[in-house]
């Protein structure tokens, strides 16, 4: 009968030296195949050229790497790129590849589906099947970064973790995740290129701020009037208002780093002057700046686009209370690549 093999991806620098050890081999091979896995990326084992034959079958008897593989790819017209991520067990999973003029940003996924239950976005009619494994977010962001360099001809510059999932709800994972990205073994990129996106779980808020982490942070908030927000995203009926303002007084205290608050503005939802003015006095709460994202439909139901009078009026406001606002227009939206579209439609 065949042994489950382990991901070899599961094992620290520590782990690998000491399988090498336990077998008859040098200790240092481990550190050979930790390069391998990760600054170089290899995908099988027989890629690992500096290693004997031997030695590579012990490895294939012993372990698998259970890497990600690009199934499919489209190019928006407007030079946006996106991935159907197939993962080992057959599940899909979508990233973005977002150029600019200065930059190229990786959009990732932290979840097969998403945990929640945003009423506007198309990841949340997906159930959460499985969270991801650190290699496999890791694997996102090396595909993206050789597609900045084949059609942009410069290597990827920024991270964000806003395609599926919510990724405080994997918290572990993505963690490990970032550390490998940021690590001179992984990717060496910095952390400040790195923005974790979150509904607002307070509590896990909380814990990044403690655990010291280095990275930016964005909230998607889209209210803050209470009613409101919970009737947009029901499950922030647990994480509520005052609670996440704690939260992120805690962040701030702790790392002395601004939040973003993404915000999308609807037709007749927050569109009215009372959820301007509770907006600028939620920013007021904690050193912060202002997204206001261009609404990306997903079918012809309650959620519709503001008017442009609406998202000026809220510019205005925000500007006039020394509050850090900009409109983000979306990319990507004629292969369904923009935020809140990605729903494994291919």
């Amino acid at each position: 009968m065949e042994i489950d093999k382990k991901d070899i991806r599961s094992l620290t620098k520590s782990q690998l030296r000491d399988f090498f050890v336990a077998n008859g081999e040098n200790a240092f091979r481990g550190n050979q195949v930790y390069e391998w896995l990760w600054n170089k990326a290899a995908h099988n084992f027989e890629d690992m050229t500096n290693i004997s034959k031997e030695t590579r079958q012990m490895l294939e008897n012993n372990f698998v790497i259970n890497h990600i593989k690009v199934d499919a790819m489209q190019r928006s017209s407007d030079g946006t790129v996106k991935n159907a991520v197939r993962l080992h067990d057959g599940l899909v999973v979508e990233s973005v590849l977002i150029p600019t003029e200065k930059r190229t940003t990786a959009c990732v996924s932290s979840q097969v589906g998403c945990s929640l239950d945003c009423n506007f976005c198309a990841t949340a009619s997906l159930k959460r099947m499985r969270n991801l494994e650190p290699g496999e977010i890791y694997d996102q962001v090396v595909a993206i970064d050789r597609e900045s360099r084949f059609y942009y001809n410069r290597p990827l510059s920024n991270v964000v973790f806003m395609g599926m999932g919510e990724p405080l709800m994997n918290y572990n994972n993505v963690m490990k995740a970032i550390n490998m990205i940021t690590s001179e073994e992984g990717l060496g990129m910095s952390p400040k290129r790195i923005t974790v996106s979150t509904s607002g779980v307070s509590k896990m808020i909380k814990k990044m701020a403690d655990d010291d982490v280095k990275f930016k942070l964005a909230v998607s908030l889209h209210s803050a009037v209470e009613e409101t927000r919970n009737h947009i995203m029901p499950f922030t009926k647990n994480f509520r208002l005052p609670e996440l303002k704690e939260a992120l007084q805690y962040w701030y205290k702790k790392t002395k780093s601004k939040v973003t608050f993404e915000y999308v503005v609807w037709k007749n939802i927050n569109d009215d002057k009372a959820s301007i003015d509770a907006l600028v006095k939620f920013c007021k709460y904690v050193p912060c700046k202002v997204n206001l994202i261009e609404y990306n439909p997903i079918d012809d139901g309650e959620f519709q686009q503001a008017s442009d009078i609406v998202i000026s009026n809220y510019i205005k406001a925000l500007t006039d209370n020394d509050i850090i606002a900009k409109v983000r227009r979306s990319r990507g939206k004629d292969i369904d690549a923009a935020c809140g579209q990605l729903a494994n439609k291919l």
